[in-house]
C-alpha cells in the first residue's frame, strides 16, 4: 500500500486524474460489453428464457424482482472490481515507467562518475533500486581506495628510489674519490695509502650494510614471504642477543640490566627475525644512550600478550621526531644521528617484522629515559 501511494503521489495530479477518468470509462465499457454479451446469450436461448419464466412462477414475481435487484447491486460491485483492476494496471504501468526513468538517471550519473567524479553520490529514487545504488557506491569506494593505494605505492616507490639513490651515492662517492687518489698515486707515503684504503673499506662496509638492510626491508614487506613460525622462549632469545652485544657494552662502558618475568614467556614467531628486532633495539640503546651508562631490558606478562621494553638514559628524542622514527630512511637530524651513521632502515625493518607477528612496537621518550616497547601475542602452548 505504501509503494502504491508513493507511485501515485509522485506523479503529476493531472496524470492521476487522467488515470482515474480512464479507469472509470474502461470499467463502464468492460461492464457494458460483458453485460451485453450475457444478455445476448440469455435472450437468444429459448431454454434460458423459458427457465426465467418458470423460475418467476415458482418463487413468485415479488421474490423474483427482489433477486433481480440484488443482481443489479452485484453488477455495481463487479463494476467497482473492474475499476480497481484498471487502477492497478495503471499503477503497474506508472511504476515501470518511473523505474525505467530512475534507472536511466542512474546510468547517466554513473557515466558522470566514470569521468572521474568519484565524490558524486548517486540519487536514491526508488526502494527497489537501493541495493543497486549501494553496490555502485561500494564499487566507487573500492575504486577510490585502489587509486589512492596505487598513488601511495607510486609515491613510495619514487621516495624509495630517491632515498636509496642518495644513500648509495654518498659512500660510493667517497669510495671512488679515495680509490682515484690511490690509482693516481696521489698520496705522500704508505701511511697515507693505508689511511685512504681504510676509509674506502669503511665506506664499502657501510654500503654493504645499507644494501643488506634494504634487501631485508623489501623481503619483510613481501606479504608472500613465509616466516619460520615456532614457539620461542622470549627470555632465551633476549639472552642470546645480549651476549652477542656484550662487546659493544664493554666498548662503550655501559651496563646491561635485565629484569625478566618469573614465568616463562612464550611467543609464536620467527626466532631469527625477532632476534633482529631486539638486536636493533639494543644497538640503538647503546648508540643513543651512552651518556646514561645503562641499558635496561624488561619483560612483562599481560595475559594475552607479552611486552619487551628496551630503555636507555641518553638524550631524549624530540616530540617532532617521535612520530617518524619507524619510517624508512628517517634519521634524527641532531647529534644522535652522527653517532651511528645508520641507514635509517633499522627501525622500519623492526616495525615490519613485529607487524608480521601481529604485534606492536612503540616508543616513549622524556628527559629521563627513552623506551622502545614491543608487544607480541602470547603463545599458550608448550615449547618442544
Amino acid at each position: 500500500m505504501r509503494k502504491f501511494k508513493k507511485v501515485f503521489t509522485s506523479m503529476p495530479k493531472r496524470r492521476m486524474a487522467v488515470y482515474l477518468f480512464l479507469s472509470v470509462i474502461f470499467a463502464y465499457f468492460t461492464k457494458f460489453v460483458f453485460q451485453g454479451f450475457f444478455q445476448y446469450l440469455f435472450l437468444s436461448s429459448v431454454t434460458l428464457t423459458s427457465l426465467d419464466s418458470v423460475l418467476a412462477d415458482i418463487i413468485g414475481v415479488g421474490k423474483y424482482n427482489t433477486y433481480l435487484h440484488y443482481l443489479d447491486m452485484y453488477s455495481k460491485g463487479i463494476f467497482f472490481f473492474i475499476f480497481i483492476i484498471y487502477i492497478y494496471l495503471f499503477y503497474r504501468y506508472e511504476k515501470r515507467k518511473q523505474y525505467l526513468a530512475n534507472l536511466n538517471n542512474i546510468l547517466k550519473e554513473t557515466s558522470f562518475i566514470a569521468e572521474g567524479n568519484f565524490e558524486h553520490q548517486l540519487t536514491v529514487y526508488d526502494n527497489s533500486l537501493d541495493d543497486l545504488v549501494k553496490n555502485i557506491h561500494n564499487i566507487v569506494d573500492r575504486l577510490k581506495e585502489a587509486i589512492e593505494e596505487e598513488r601511495h605505492i607510486e609515491h613510495t616507490k619514487n621516495e624509495l628510489i630517491t632515498n636509496v639513490s642518495h644513500d648509495l651515492r654518498t659512500p660510493l662517492t667517497s669510495i671512488v674519490g679515495y680509490l682515484r687518489l690511490i690509482e693516481q698515486d696521489n698520496y705522500k707515503d704508505e701511511v697515507a695509502l693505508r689511511h685512504y684504503t681504510g676509509i674506502a673499506y669503511d665506506k664499502a662496509l657501510s654500503l654493504e650494510q645499507l644494501i643488506n638492510e634494504l634487501f631485508e626491508y623489501t623481503r619483510i614487506q613481501d606479504k608472500q614471504l613465509q616466516l619460520n613460525m615456532q614457539p620461542i622462549n622470549i627470555a632465551e632469545i633476549l639472552g642470546q642477543v645480549i651476549v652477542q652485544n656484550q662487546v659493544y657494552f664493554i666498548e662503550n662502558e655501559m651496563i646491561c640490566r635485565e629484569e625478566f618475568a618469573n614465568v616463562t614467556l612464550t611467543v609464536l614467531g620467527d626466532g631469527e627475525r625477532l632476534a633482529r628486532v631486539f638486536n636493533n633495539l639494543i644497538l640503538n640503546a647503546i648508540h643513543y644512550g651512552k651518556e646514561g651508562k645503562y641499558v635496561d631490558i624488561l619483560t612483562e606478562d599481560f595475559g594475552s600478550e607479552i611486552a619487551v621494553t628496551v630503555t636507555n638514559y641518553g638524550n631524549p628524542i624530540s616530540s617532532i621526531d617521535l612520530p617518524h622514527l619507524f619510517e624508512r630512511f628517517y634519521r634524527i637530524e641532531k647529534s644522535r644521528a652522527k653517532h651511528t651513521g645508520g641507514s635509517g632502515l633499522g627501525l622500519a625493518i623492526s616495525r615490519s617484522i613485529v607487524l608480521r607477528h601481529n604485534g606492536t612496537i612503540d616508543v616513549e621518550s622524556n628527559l629521563d629515559r627513552t623506551s622502545f616497547i614491543v608487544k607480541l601475542p602470547k603463545y599458550a602452548g608448550e615449547i618442544d
